[in-house]
């Protein structure tokens, strides 16, 4: 391969990784603002590690068929077993694969992931079926950004039963709740029952932020409506601290 050609293949990786970063982006555009409060050296870690994470849950629960999800899931097992043993295919591997994270743990928990697309009964129900992953993720981000493993467990499931509700809508919501009446009843419902079940902020600062931000999108009525910018300018201070 010539300079020119590799040159030009490295443009087209960068491109494709911008690509997925920018879907991510486009869910949370307050993080333009929230992240001056995280390191530096920590930011392209942090949008490539919460683009990965927007990847799985997706191919978990979108869409009304759960079949091009499972097989997606299945190709990101393979890849992040590649990525424990040095290996990479996915452009999101340029800004993770090299750190010294449990890639294969989170490919062994990828598995529950996909069962979390069935309706829970209740919300410990919802926790439960989530905790493998959510282990594996706090795990994960122990080692990405240096910070407290078990303390984090809570605040990753919190962040996943958002981001299950933001994106599948009332098909998210418990069957206990679907009996409560009204417009939206039962999201409604379910919103502020994760409202009120928040855990306390912990974990790394990047993890700290994005439980914040979702908590007050939560509390504005709405998992999947952004913050205004004072609003987030607040809520990602405090949480930082």
């Amino acid at each position: 391969m010539t300079m020119a050609e590799t040159q030009f293949a490295a443009h087209d990786h960068d491109e494709a990784l911008e690509s997925f970063v920018d879907k991510w982006r486009a869910r949370w555009p307050e993080w333009a603002v929230a992240q001056v409060f995280v390191p530096a050296a920590q930011r392209p870690i942090a949008l490539a590690w919460a683009s990965l994470l927007q990847e799985l849950t997706d191919a978990a629960w979108g869409g009304s068929d759960a079949r091009p999800g499972e097989a997606k899931l299945a190709w990101w097992g393979e890849e992040l077993q590649g990525w424990a043993l040095g290996r990479r295919r996915h452009p999101l591997g340029a800004a993770l694969q090299r750190q010294p994270a449990p890639w294969a743990q989170l490919a062994s928990a990828l598995p529950a992931l996909r069962e979390s697309r069935e309706r829970p009964r209740d919300r410990a129900d919802a926790v439960a079926a989530l905790q493998p992953f959510a282990r594996a993720v706090a795990a994960t981000e122990a080692v990405l950004f240096e910070a407290p493993f078990e303390p984090a467990i809570p605040a990753v499931t919190a962040g996943l039963l958002h981001a299950r509700l933001a994106q599948m809508g009332e098909s998210a919501v418990p069957l206990g709740l679907l009996a409560v009446a009204g417009d939206h009843g039962p999201r409604r419902a379910w919103n502020g029952e994760l409202l009120a079940h928040w855990p306390a902020l912990a974990g790394a600062r990047p993890r700290r932020i994005w439980s914040a931000l979702a908590r007050q999108r939560l509390s504005r009525g709405d998992a999947g409506l952004p913050l205004p910018p004072w609003a987030t300018l607040l809520t990602a201070w405090r949480s930082a601290r």
